[in-house]
Parts: structure tokens; C-alpha cells; sequence
């Protein structure tokens, strides 16, 4: 497909290069990060490293204040404290690190002021999601609105979904726009997170244009997926992002976020993606302003794991809330 021209505000134009992307090259790349071999302390900070980064999720219909108050609890100490003392009692030679919040939580705006309350002080980050998530299907004026609202209630952050309908037929001047409205509301107060929804855009050349795009109106991360669509997050599709932040870097010199989101469950995963975003990106994308993990049912095996490399042995599962 030909480079689309966009126009962008103040009226001039931008080009886009819809560059092809080779689907088998890209899932070899892919599956060459998952043979690294990373063991014992190298490992340990990997698993410490990814609990930074994670994002804990609540976005159901059912979600109730008390719901949301657990999962800040969670967030800011993913563990009960006989966690550590189980470690130091089957392990008392070694110096054990303290277990870090994690990196956000993230809600409906509705939930925001709960959350707020509940985060007020602790670091962590609060994200909500916005512009009629997961489908984006309503008008600019009340996507704005949802924005707006949320900021107001205090998110730090704001996940938006583009409308594939729009970048599916071609419509990509619709799409440009409104992440450029979406940013404007944002401006300083809140991280704008812009989601593709990479299952729905179907092939890796979409992807890689999307990202351009996303990059190009103002996303300060881009992110795969709602976790509402399967596939969601991936290794192929991931690394095609990563690499278009790569080359909007070495055009520009601004640095873009990235966040897999969906389908993450296992530390062992975690840790390919790690060592993926430090081979392709380098060291300073590794940061959980740079990069997250939206994936809340992967802290439970990242801790486990920890009290696996501490003492040989696995914690019981059931001592971890399933949010």
C-alpha cells in the first residue's frame, strides 16, 4: 500500500509510509527472544523489574468500590506481610529485596475517584480508560467528554481506543484527528496511552502503520490491545511496535512508550518481553514510564516465582487474590 498523506493542525501535511512488513521474518525475530538464558540474580531483577511495570486491571460491568479499593491495596503492596517472613525463614542467609508497588492501576472513569483516594500518596500511577472503550464507537464530542471526566476525577493517565471501523475503510484522517483532539484534553495533566487493538487490525503492515500514526498525532505509549479481543498481545505484533518506536525515535528524538496488554500471564513471558524491549530498544526503554505490562494475572506468577528463586521452592498459589 502507498504512503497516506495526513494533514495535521495548522494545516500543513505529513506522509505516513505504509512500510510492508514480513510476517514470517518478524515472528523468527519474535521467537528468537524467548532462547535467551537468564538465570539466578540476572533473573531475580528481571521478575523484580516486571512487577514495576505491570498494570493491575479492573474493567467489568460487575466492578464495585470494594473491588476497586483491593486492587489499589494490591497494587501498592502486592503481598501479605507472611510472604517475606516465609521467605526469611526458609532462606535467612539471604538479603531479601522488599516486593515493589506496581506500576498502575486502571478503571473505568466512573471508579476514578474511588481509586484516587485510595492511591493518594503511594506513587502509583492511576489510568482510566476512555473514549467509549473497547469499541470507540460515539461521536468525537462525547469521546472528549468521557476524557475530560476522567482527567477531572483525577486519572494521571488516559488508555484510548482508536476507532478501527474508520481505520479499517481507509478513514485514517478520522483516526489522526481524534488522538490529536484526545492529546489536546490531556496536554500535561495525563499520559495518553492511545490503544490499537492490534486483533482487529488484522495484518502486521496495519500495525506498523497504526503505530506511526498514533505516534505522529501525540501518544505518548502505544498499546496492543483492549484485552476484550483475541488475539490480544503477542510477540510478532509487539516487536513490530517496538521497532516503529525505534525508527520514530532515530527520526525524531522522541521517546514513545510501550505497552503489550492481554494474554501475558507467565513470568517466564514477562521475561521475553524484557529482554525483547532491551534488544531492540535498549536500556532506557526499560522503565515503567517507558514501558508497562497490562496484564493483572501475571503478578501472581511473578511473585511466586521470586519466593521460587529465593528458596527453591514455590509459595501456595492460593495465598494471591485473583483480580
Amino acid at each position: 500500500m502507498p504512503s497516506v498523506s495526513i494533514k495535521v493542525p495548522g494545516g500543513s501535511r505529513i506522509t505516513i509510509p505504509h512500510y510492508p512488513v514480513d510476517m514470517v521474518g518478524a515472528g523468527e525475530r519474535a521467537s528468537s527472544f524467548t532462547k535467551r538464558s537468564i538465570k539466578k540474580e540476572s533473573k531475580l531483577d528481571a521478575l523484580y523489574l516486571a512487577i514495576t511495570m505491570t498494570d493491575l486491571t479492573t474493567l467489568e460491568g460487575a466492578d464495585t468500590p470494594g473491588k476497586v479499593k483491593q486492587l489499589c491495596g494490591k497494587a501498592i503492596s502486592p503481598v501479605p506481610a507472611h510472604y517475606l517472613q516465609e521467605i526469611k525463614r526458609l532462606a535467612p542467609d539471604k538479603k531479601i529485596r522488599p516486593i515493589p508497588s506496581v506500576a498502575a492501576i486502571c478503571v473505568y472513569p466512573e471508579m476514578v475517584p474511588i481509586a484516587r483516594k485510595c492511591l493518594e500518596g503511594s506513587g502509583v500511577e492511576l489510568a482510566s480508560v476512555a473514549t467509549a472503550f473497547p469499541a470507540g464507537q460515539l461521536s468525537l464530542d462525547l469521546k472528549l467528554k468521557d476524557v475530560a471526566r476522567a482527567i477531572k476525577f483525577g486519572a494521571t493517565e488516559i488508555d484510548m481506543v482508536i476507532d478501527r471501523g474508520a481505520f479499517l475503510r481507509g478513514d485514517y484522517q478520522k483516526v489522526f484527528d481524534e488522538i490529536v483532539a484526545v492529546k489536546d484534553i490531556c496536554e500535561d495533566r495525563a499520559h495518553l496511552k492511545v490503544i490499537l487493538e492490534t486483533g482487529e487490525l488484522k495484518t502486521l503492515d496495519n500495525v506498523r502503520f497504526a503505530s506511526t500514526m498514533a505516534m505522529e498525532a501525540g501518544a505518548d505509549f502505544i498499546k496492543t490491545s483492549t484485552g476484550k479481543v483475541t488475539p490480544a498481545a503477542t510477540m510478532p505484533v509487539t516487536l513490530v511496535m517496538l521497532q516503529a518506536i525505534w525508527d520514530y525515535y532515530q527520526q525524531t528524538g522522541k521517546k514513545i512508550g510501550m505497552k503489550p496488554a492481554g494474554g501475558i500471564r507467565t513470568a517466564k513471558q514477562a521475561v521475553h518481553y524484557l529482554v525483547m524491549v532491551n534488544e531492540v530498544l535498549g536500556a532506557d526503554w526499560l522503565h515503567p514510564k517507558m514501558f508497562r505490562f497490562g496484564a493483572s494475572s501475571l503478578l501472581n506468577d511473578l511473585l511466586r516465582q521470586i519466593f521460587k528463586q529465593y528458596t527453591g521452592q514455590y509459595y501456595y498459589q492460593d495465598i494471591f487474590s485473583l483480580d
